[in-house]
């Protein structure tokens, strides 16, 4: 699953006290040259993802940011699953129509036979022999940008710009490791303790962002890199899931004035909000950890159509694709429903 941990049992219950997520994935690389057996091809892979999914949602920005749709598919799991695999239960019959299968699990297992690791949304799976290459969530967004070159639109922004990728890497570690990750450490915490230091540590990282972000319009460099996916799509959640769910509640974003407009210049950043479903992100964490919340009650809120309002942050210069342009409209058959996504409808 998306939030797997060392200490989560069959039945998705955390035993142990501090929350630790297991990072065991299929590595292999697909490359430009083919190094490591996978050559970069377009239609040969499928990048399987759910929407609800924060590691997930890092890879649909960037595949729409590069243009890569039609070098490589996507299939979209439905946003809940039980605790062996995600399911296809959005697409016609419960089975993915290009891979032809019911379950993520069945992906997995045609790669490494009893596969018995955490079944991951992304993953990238050779469509030809249905097994799983690489599930390793930060590489594939990287190689997207460094390694999938060829088959850029024209305009695309440069991600990961060589000059800048030891600063990228050192603010994106950061933020996994005290925001992305941090908020996951306090709602699955198991003592007080344990919360209390994740709390701690994220608000920590939240204010010191809210003074980074407060001089420069993006977090490296004047125009979105790989850094701001990162940050962006644990941004989205926040109020929606992470304040209430999680516990990570001395502040909403929306009460964070410097991050809250810099989250919606994302948001309205063409790439970024179109690939964010509402509506899937709070069924999967409400009604998928019923640890958490036993009843599997969905909350009715926030109101989430305040993404659309004015954001004010071109004032600080810098431009979201430099000299690039931003993507067309997502294809037809992956528009978000303004049902799921209500600042859609005030764009």
């Amino acid at each position: 699953m998306s939030e797997q941990t060392t200490s989560q049992s069959s039945q998705g219950s955390y035993v142990e006290p501090a929350f630790e997520r297991d990072t065991r994935y299929l590595s292999a690389r697909i490359t430009a040259d083919g190094r490591e057996g996978w050559p970069v091809e377009a239609g040969r892979y499928r990048l399987v993802v759910s929407r609800a999914c924060p590691w997930a949602n890092r890879s649909i920005i960037v595949r729409r940011l590069l243009g890569l749709e039609d070098a490589l598919s996507m299939g979209v799991a439905g946003p809940t699953h039980d605790a062996d695999s995600w399911t296809f239960d959005l697409d016609p019959g419960g089975v993915d129509p290009v891979l032809g299968i019911p379950r993520l699990k069945d992906a997995f297992e045609a790669a490494v036979p009893g596969y018995e690791r955490g079944i991951t949304v992304p993953a990238i799976v050779d469509i030809s022999t249905g097994g799983v290459v690489t599930n390793d969530f930060a590489q594939i967004t990287l190689d997207l940008s460094t390694e999938w070159t060829h088959f850029h639109r024209s305009g695309a922004p440069e991600l990961y710009p060589q000059h800048l990728r030891a600063e990228i890497d050192e603010v994106a570690e950061l933020v996994y490791r005290e925001v992305n990750n941090g908020v996951y450490r306090a709602g699955f915490a198991g003592t007080q303790d344990a919360y209390e230091q994740a709390y701690e540590q994220l608000f920590a990282r939240l204010d010191w962002l809210e003074q980074r972000l407060s001089e420069q319009r993006f977090l490296v460099g004047d125009t979105i890199t790989e850094a701001d996916v990162r940050l962006f799509t644990t941004l989205v959640r926040f109020d929606a899931v992470y304040h209430g769910h999680f516990k990570c509640n001395r502040q909403k974003l929306t009460e964070m004035p410097v991050l809250w407009a810099y989250a919606r210049d994302l948001f309205q950043t063409p790439g970024f909000g179109d690939t964010i479903d509402f509506d899937h992100i709070k069924r999967h964490y409400y009604e998928v950890h019923l640890d958490i919340n036993p009843t599997g009650v969905v909350p009715a809120g926030p109101d989430l159509a305040n993404w659309a309002t004015p954001h004010f942050r071109e004032e600080l210069g810098g431009a979201p694709f430099g000299e690039g342009t931003p993507p067309g409209p997502p294809p037809v058959d992956e528009q978000v429903p303004v049902a799921h996504n209500p600042a859609l409808a005030e764009r």
